[in-house]
């Protein structure tokens, strides 16, 4: 049948999970960083997740489409409601609680030196333009990594500029803002870390983004870490 159903532009979403969460009939996902409408006939047509959305990706188009199966729907929600995993309604991987437990150490018999080079550090407050740019080599992190990766300071921060951010929380999208610091400063190379959740795709993205349309030929590596502090891939 043709119907009004919702549609969502790629290239703008930025992979945070609000229109994830406002869609109370479960029909989007978020599948390798980014929106997806993955249940057509559990999209109504009424749009609550457009103004959710911070980068404007979603829109209304009519097509063909099959019918709002409202039956459906509410199974779905019954069978989530009987989960005891703990993942949210939105299903996002990153919102799933856990208990992490790690072998008890010796407490350290002195205090560690921060690493940090430069003020301030989130994404959405640092300059475009500042002295610590020049010939910098920079870390856009997600914010959850330095909590999750015991030797953050030494292993990441340490020599480098850092910006940090979370793509799921944060209003707007990082790529205008790195594309400017990228363009407008002598970086010598990138090092994102984000965690294994699919929402931190988001500021993998906003990155690799800025810097194809930054007009330079800036090294990237991109290292996934996991909840409990390991390692994953560093690529």
């Amino acid at each position: 049948m043709i119907r009004k159903i919702i549609k969502i532009d790629e290239e703008k979403c930025n992979g945070c999970g609000l229109c994830a969460d406002a869609c109370h009939e479960g029909a989007i996902d978020i599948v390798d960083g980014k929106a997806k409408l993955m249940r057509e006939n559990y999209c109504d047509g009424l749009g609550d997740c457009l103004p959710a959305c911070p980068v404007n990706a979603i829109s209304f188009e009519e097509r063909e489409a099959p019918a709002y199966d409202e039956a459906a729907v509410l199974a779905a929600k019954k069978a989530k409601e009987t989960k005891k995993s703990g993942v949210l309604p939105c299903g996002c991987p990153g919102s799933q609680s856990r208990a992490i437990r790690h072998e008890t150490a010796a407490a350290p018999t002195a205090s560690v030196p921060g690493q940090l080079s430069q003020w301030p550090v989130q994404i959405k407050l640092v300059p475009v333009y500042a002295p610590y740019f020049d010939g910098a080599d920079v870390l856009v992190a997600a914010d959850c990594t330095a909590y999750a990766y015991g030797s953050f300071h030494n292993d990441f921060i340490r020599g480098r500029i850092t910006l940090i951010g979370c793509p799921k929380l944060d209003e707007g999208d990082y790529a205008e803002k790195l594309t400017a610091i990228f363009a407008g400063n002598d970086i010598k190379s990138v090092v994102v870390t984000r965690m294994e959740v699919p929402c931190c795709g988001g500021i993998e993205n906003a990155v690799k983004r800025a810097i194809n349309a930054c007009g330079k030929d800036i090294p990237l590596r991109v290292v996934t870490i996991s909840a409990d502090g390991r390692i994953l891939n560093s690529l």
